[in-house]
């Protein structure tokens, strides 16, 4: 399986914010903090959930806690995705 990109990731948040305008997610949003992406605890659930879909990876509620950014969602799914592979 290949890895996920941050372009998917960000496709992701944008489906799970459901097209909010009000947020750019078109920079470079590798380090941002998902709360300043729009990302509130209910939408990092949605979103844990879709990439539960999308790749198979279910995210323990301690681990979904850890990960502030949408670089350190990249970082767990793709090393998830290369243990499995």
């Amino acid at each position: 399986m290949s890895i996920c990109t941050l372009g998917e990731l960000t496709d992701l948040i944008r489906e799970t914010l459901g097209g909010d305008d009000s947020v750019d997610l078109d920079r470079d949003i590798h380090d941002v903090a998902l709360f300043d992406l729009g990302v509130d605890s209910l939408a990092k659930l949605e979103l844990a959930a879709a990439l539960r879909h999308r790749y198979g990876i279910a995210f323990s509620d301690e681990v979904l806690d850890t990960l502030e950014t949408p670089g350190d969602f990249l970082a767990t799914i793709n090393r998830n995705l290369v243990a499995v592979a």
